[in-house]
């Protein structure tokens, strides 16, 4: 396998292994915030303040967490491969 083939696959399981673990930790820290699970914004019954705090959680934790692995990301890719992340050598 190449290098870069290698760092593609890399890349993407730590993408996915980290939105897992981000979610997880989000849904945790709703738990022992309200004591309850997090609201279904699709349901219905869901009052709309509820759902737009969870919607507004979930997605600041998943943004940083995102965020935190592009960085990491672009540290090492620099120290393995000697190349800037794709998205900035086009900029």
């Amino acid at each position: 396998m190449t290098k870069k083939l290698t760092w593609k696959v890399y890349s993407i399981v730590l993408g996915i292994v980290t939105t897992v673990v981000a979610q997880k930790a989000v849904t945790g820290a709703w738990k022992v915030a309200t004591g309850d699970e997090p609201p279904d914004p699709k349901d219905p019954g869901t009052p709309a303040m509820e759902a737009a705090i969870w919607a507004l959680a979930s997605g600041l934790g998943l943004g940083v967490a995102q965020l935190a692995t592009n960085r990491f990301l672009g540290h090492r890719r620099m120290e393995h491969l000697g190349t800037e992340s794709p998205s900035k050598a086009k900029a």
